[in-house]
């Protein structure tokens, strides 16, 4: 039995179109043990009011890779849609979804005993990713 513990991965989304957290992004975790092997689907949770995944499933010991994928086109639609109906005339103009990239998808390699903070930064039309703290 290995005596290092498994890693574990958080996440965080801001919308820099408003520059706010993306609340209700749906966010399915996976995970596999070693490049060639099969991914394996853990679940997944939404972003909070703050942007914040906090319940994310834990990794399986073995983990060398994991990948996070990101629902971004309900999101932006379920904007698009709160914007006209609240009428906000500075609020630029959006079709069913202007977003570019419906989804975006995050894998990353792991350690065990590390903890691995994956920040988004999102428009509707780019994203940005980094190793957070």
């Amino acid at each position: 039995m290995s005596t290092e513990t498994t890693a574990s991965v958080s996440t965080h989304i801001l919308d820099t179109s408003i520059g706010r957290p993306a609340e209700g992004v749906a966010i399915s975790l996976a995970a596999r043990a070693g490049s060639d092997a099969a991914w394996v689907a853990l679940g997944g949770s939404a972003t909070d009011a703050d942007g914040r995944c906090k319940d994310l499933p834990a990794l399986p010991e073995g983990t060398t890779h994991v990948r996070l994928d990101f629902e971004i086109e309900a999101y932006f639609t379920k904007k698009s849609a709160n914007q006209q109906a609240d009428a906000q005339q500075d609020a630029p103009a959006n079709r069913d979804s202007d977003t570019f990239f419906p989804e975006v998808a995050i894998t990353f390699a792991v350690r065990p005993g590390e903890h691995y903070h994956v920040p988004l930064l999102l428009n509707p039309f780019g994203y940005s990713v980094y190793r957070g703290s």
